[in-house]
Formats: structure tokens, C-alpha cells, sequence
């Protein structure tokens, strides 16, 4: 099976071809932790997980290694331990506990390594040192700077023009710059702020740039060059950028990735997600409402390289989906393997630039024939191992199957006396005992609908 991936560097669909396929290595941008993960920080994480399990399948999984950092040193970090008055290292373990916590519902598996910035210092020094000494970075007050000028073909990747370049890195003014776009590897430390010893010979504590972070861990665990970098597609320019530009001249290699890949941006609602705009989601708010697959499944649903609208109305469609699904295939055992031709079919749709979407479309119809086939357990084996390769009916008795037993397994009766206590409330005007009830149910879930004939009935939902 031909893996064809669209590479923003060549701005076309290319082949993979892995350096090494007995060693496939994938880089990811993943969180800086100051604070919990927003619904967009889960697209790239979600998107990235299908694209490893892919590959596992192809090459192996002792063959695919997946490096997805950690982000621990940041001024923003800085700034929230200093406003919720506890040390860094406090803030970090505990916004890192929450991010594993959230992926981990969400169904991502972990990746190979996930590595924190605060343990390669010693690299981003090395990686500095070696761009100074060929001429690529200069010491400045304190500073060490990458000169963007020693570069002659930096922006390949955004292919932006210079002005536009200067406008998106925002760039710092700064008097010991040597060009505008300069941008820094290593900046001193004041008093209360993390620091370590400084490269190049710089008396003064210091702590490394964003930038260098990700060269000098991809460069410690997967090489001077690897296969896939990806990310989203905010990320392209200014930090993908100069990544390659410190990569490629502290090694002097003709690329950092053979493959970039961007995932789109995240609307909610129709509206750009913000927190001034009162509109800003965490995963884990979403996971007190919907199971985690409910939450991939929507996800999912759109391609990862289009911007996509998360609806409640969106996420509704895939929690009856999910319903539906875990009805088709019951209690049985996923059956994997090229011996599964739906298996073979979601992987062949997924290997053309992760098409999700028409892999959940296949899906749908490959539920409605093991659905026909009642007498066939093994069509109903193959289409949960089909589901699974996109992170979807696992195994596990948590999340969606849990909650599914749990508002099952409640006692009808139960259900049938609150129903009965609400129509009362309702006819004594007590709207909001009636409401309470309502939602008392709908926690378990019980989903409550009003018939025209004065009853109610009831369904188990997500």
C-alpha cells in the first residue's frame, strides 16, 4: 500500500519513503502546559494518533517511532505560576497530569517518546554553540541570535514574502539585532525565572527560545533528519520556519523533515475560539458532557488539513453514530490483520492523505452490511477492527461502553418514577424541580422526550 501524504514544503501530495523503513520517525508539536488543553490543542493530537496507528500498521510497531514533546519553559508559564502563587515545576507536573489525562480519553495512544524541554538543555546549548561557530548565530548583550541573512533559502517552507514574514514574526525591535527578522536562540534570565548556565560563554543564566526547543529535541531522538514533521498549520511560520533554519545549518543538511504536515484550524460555533470572545472550550469541559469518542469521532468527520466547525449539533450526529455502531457489533473481539478486508479497505481510503471523512463513510456502510448480517459474527469482527484503526470501539470498559452499561443497567422503575415525579412537577408548575429531573436523568444517560399525547418516553443516549 502506497502511503501519499500532502507535504506543505512541495505544496503536493508525495509518497512517502521512508529513510529507513525498518525505523520510520514522526516528529509532532505538541503542548506548552501552563493551563488545561483547549478542543483545538486535541486536532493535532487526534489527527497525528491516526496517522501513527497507520503507519504502525504498515511498517510495524516496533518500526515507527513517534516523538511528540512537551513544551515546560515559557513565559507564559512564567506568568501563571507567578498568578496562582505555586513554583513552576508545581504548574508544569500538574498541567502535564492533565494533558495525559485528556489524550488518554480521547483515546490517543501514547507516543514512543514525549520528551520535555527541560531535559535537552544541554543540546540547545550544543545546537547554539555549533550555529556561532559557523557563522549562522552571533552573541548580542546577553542574547544569542539567529542571523536569518546566513540563510540564503529561508521561508521555503511558508513561502512567504519578506515583508509578510516581518509582520507574522512580530518581530522584536531590539538594538543588537543585525537584521529585523533575527530571531532568538537564547535570551538571559531575571531574578525568579528558570535559568541555566549560558552557551557561547555568556556569564548571566539564561533560558533557551521557543524555537530551539523542538530542533534540539527531534535532533536527540529521531536524528539529523527524519521522515515526518507535523503540527498545525499556525505553526508553519514563524516556529516551523526557523526549526528548519536552525536544524538545516547546525547540520548542514538539505532538509529538517522529508514530509511537513499542517493540520487546519478550529472554529466553534462559526466563530474564531477566544477567550475574550467567551467562547473558549477545554477538552476536559467537553469530556464532562460527551466520551472522548464522541469528541474523536467529530473530529474526525472533517478532513484534517480543512478548517473545521465544532458543533454541538456536530458532535450529536457522531454520539448516534457511535450509539448505532456499538449496537451492530455488540460484545464480539476485533479481528485485525491483513486478514481483515475492512481493515484493508478504511487503510486504503486513510492512505490517501488521511481521508477521514471517506473513511467514516465506508464505515457507515460497512455497519449497514455486518447490520444485515446478524447471523455472521465474523462480519461484525472485521468492522470493529476497521473502526479501530481510526481510534474508534475500542476495547476498554470506560468511556462510551461504560456510560452505555451504566444507563442501561438503572433500574426501569427508577427511571419510571422520576419520569412520574416530573409530570407532576410540570402540572404543579414546577418548572424548575421538573428541569432537575431532566437533568438528573440525562447524567446517566437518559435522554426524556415529551410526546404529544402528555407522555414520556425514554432512550439511552451517548
Amino acid at each position: 500500500m502506497e502511503l501519499r501524504l500532502y507535504n506543505t514544503l512541495t505544496r503536493s501530495k508525495d509518497t512517502l519513503r521512508p529513510l529507513d523503513p525498518a525505523n520510520v520517525r514522526m516528529y509532532v508539536c505538541g503542548p506548552t502546559v501552563y493551563d488545561h488543553a483547549h478542543i483545538g490543542n486535541a486536532r493535532p493530537v487526534i489527527v497525528f494518533d491516526v496517522l501513527n496507528r497507520l503507519l504502525r500498521r504498515l511498517y510495524g510497531d516496533a518500526h515507527v517511532k513517534y516523538v511528540r514533546n512537551i513544551t515546560d519553559v515559557d513565559d507564559k508559564i512564567n506568568a501563571r505560576a507567578a498568578e496562582r502563587g505555586i513554583s513552576i515545576r508545581d504548574l508544569t507536573e500538574e498541567t502535564y497530569r492533565w494533558f495525559r489525562e485528556d489524550t488518554a480519553a480521547l483515546n490517543c495512544l501514547p507516543p514512543t517518546v514525549e520528551p520535555r524541554a527541560t531535559e535537552h538543555i544541554d543540546e540547545m546549548r550544543t545546537l547554539i554553540e555549533r550555529l556561532v561557530a559557523t557563522g549562522h548565530a552571533y552573541v548580542a548583550e546577553e542574547h544569542v541570535l539567529f542571523h536569518v541573512p546566513s540563510m540564503p533559502d529561508y521561508g521555503r517552507l511558508s513561502r512567504r514574502p519578506l515583508d509578510e514574514m516581518v509582520a507574522g514574526a512580530r518581530v522584536d525591535v531590539a538594538p543588537y539585532k543585525r537584521d529585523p527578522m533575527d530571531f532568538v536562540l537564547w535570551k538571559p534570565s531575571a531574578e525568579g525565572v528558570p535559568g541555566w548556565p549560558s552557551p557561547c560563554g555568556i556569564a548571566t543564566p539564561g533560558r533557551p527560545g521557543w524555537h530551539i526547543e523542538c530542533s534540539a529535541m527531534s535532533w536527540r531522538h529521531l536524528g539529523e533528519t527524519f521522515d515526518i514533521h507535523g503540527g498545525g498549520i499556525d505553526l508553519v511560520f514563524p516556529h516551523h520556519e526557523n526549526e528548519i533554519a536552525q536544524s538545516r545549518c547546525a547540520f548542514h543538511t538539505g532538509v529538517m523533515a522529508q514530509m511537513w504536515m499542517h493540520n487546519g484550524f478550529l472554529m466553534l460555533e462559526g466563530e474564531k475560539m477566544s477567550k475574550s470572545l467567551g467562547n473558549f472550550v477545554t477538552i476536559r469541559e467537553l469530556l464532562t458532557e460527551w466520551p472522548g469518542e464522541v469528541l474523536r469521532l467529530a473530529m474526525l468527520s472533517t478532513h484534517y488539513r480543512q478548517p473545521i466547525n465544532w458543533t454541538r449539533q456536530g458532535l450529536g450526529f457522531a454520539a448516534k453514530t457511535l450509539d448505532k455502531w456499538y449496537r451492530v457489533i455488540g460484545e464480539v473481539e476485533a479481528e485485525t490483520g491483513e486478514g481483515n478486508p475492512f481493515e484493508i479497505e478504511i487503510a486504503d481510503r486513510l492512505a490517501d492523505d488521511l481521508n477521514t471523512p471517506s473513511a467514516i463513510t465506508h464505515l457507515h456502510h460497512l455497519a449497514e452490511v455486518a447490520e444485515h448480517e446478524e447471523s455472521s459474527s465474523a462480519l461484525r469482527r472485521r468492522f470493529k477492527g476497521a473502526a479501530n484503526l481510526l481510534g474508534l470501539l475500542g476495547d476498554t470498559e470506560t468511556g462510551w461502553r461504560a456510560r452505555q452499561k451504566e444507563a442501561i443497567a438503572l433500574d426501569e422503575g427508577v427511571i419510571a418514577g422520576l419520569i412520574a415525579d416530573r409530570l407532576a412537577a410540570r402540572k404543579a408548575k414546577d418548572f424548575k424541580r421538573a428541569d432537575q429531573i431532566r437533568e438528573e436523568l440525562a447524567a446517566q444517560g437518559i435522554v426524556l422526550m415529551d410526546n404529544k399525547d402528555g407522555t414520556t418516553s425514554w432512550e439511552v443516549s451517548r
